[in-house]
């Protein structure tokens, strides 16, 4: 594995082993021996995502090089790839990028002689938050195989719900999408289903945020709660056991009843802090792939 791109990328022994390793981060850490500086590329705004890289390389001992497009020579019409093969010139020794263009990898990947981490590519792939929501749910249920699941929301716009259905699918789970008519994507073959058929059946249930500044136009966004979020009343036709998963940012009110984002059965903030060790894992097993211990 020469760079961390997609979820297609990986066996179900590598994701086991990423859960394994992961587990092995949050009890004992073990910082790289030599000195090593990580690029943060972010082209899109990131809390979670770019906090937890950054908590992430602190722990292993990493430099970070951190990069804000808004004062760099991007701005200049600067391109990625430049930028990029600069900062490998310059001594980087691991980029983590994240851009709003659905392909950026493809003008990197066979030219950039460091290690890459996809953080987040336009609408198409997210593959570490993928596998944090996947280490969250095994560590819930210790399996997949027939596990129901279900992602509900913005699925045509959510680089989220594609990683995760074709992780999810690898693994052996059961998976089904839930929108509404605006946000449904077919390209992704999985069936649809209605939202208290969700709410009832699923093991696992995963919304997704509107994404307001992709489509601040619609209308629906102001009664989706009642037609497609999760309301307390929806909450409690949940099956026993079921685990509530929104890789945020969180709509309160919106995609979620406010009174149940941190309710007994929520794990969005587990999320949150599995994401850290989950990133110490991916980059641990990148950097040891390049021969870096």
């Amino acid at each position: 594995m020469k760079h961390f791109l997609s979820v297609e990328q990986l066996t179900e022994q590598d994701m086991f082993e990423l859960f394994q390793l992961a587990k092995r981060c949050r009890e004992e850490i073990t910082p790289f021996k030599k000195q090593l500086f990580a690029a943060n590329l972010f082209f899109e705004p990131s809390t979670r995502t770019k906090m937890s890289f950054t908590v992430a390389e602190r722990k292993l001992g990493l430099e970070i090089l951190d990069f804000n497009p808004e004062t760099s020579s991007v701005k200049k019409g600067e391109t990625l790839y430049d930028t990029v093969r600069t900062l490998e010139a310059i001594g980087a020794d691991l980029a983590i990028i994240r851009h709003h263009d659905d392909d950026w990898m493809e003008t990197l990947t066979d030219h950039i002689s460091i290690p890459i981490i996809n953080a987040g590519a336009g609408k198409k792939e997210h593959p570490t938050q993928s596998m944090l929501d996947l280490f969250t749910i095994y560590e819930e249920f210790q399996t997949f195989k027939d596990l129901n699941m279900t992602i509900i929301g913005d699925i045509k716009h959510s680089r989220v719900a594609h990683s995760n259905a074709k992780a999810l699918e690898k693994l052996g789970a059961n998976v089904h999408l839930c929108a509404a008519p605006n946000f449904k994507d077919h390209s992704l073959n999985y069936p649809y289903i209605d939202i208290d058929q969700a709410i009832k059946q699923s093991d696992v249930i995963m919304l997704l945020r509107i994404q307001h500044e992709r489509h601040q136009h619609l209308s629906e966004t102001s009664d989706y709660l009642k037609t497609f979020g999760l309301t307390r009343d929806r909450e409690n036709m949940m099956k026993d056991g079921a685990i509530i998963l929104h890789p945020a940012p969180v709509n309160r009110g919106v995609e979620i009843a406010d009174s149940i984002v941190e309710c007994e059965r929520s794990r969005i903030f587990k999320q949150m802090e599995n994401g850290v060790y989950m990133r110490m894992a991916i980059i641990k097993k990148l950097l040891q792939k390049w021969g870096i211990e």
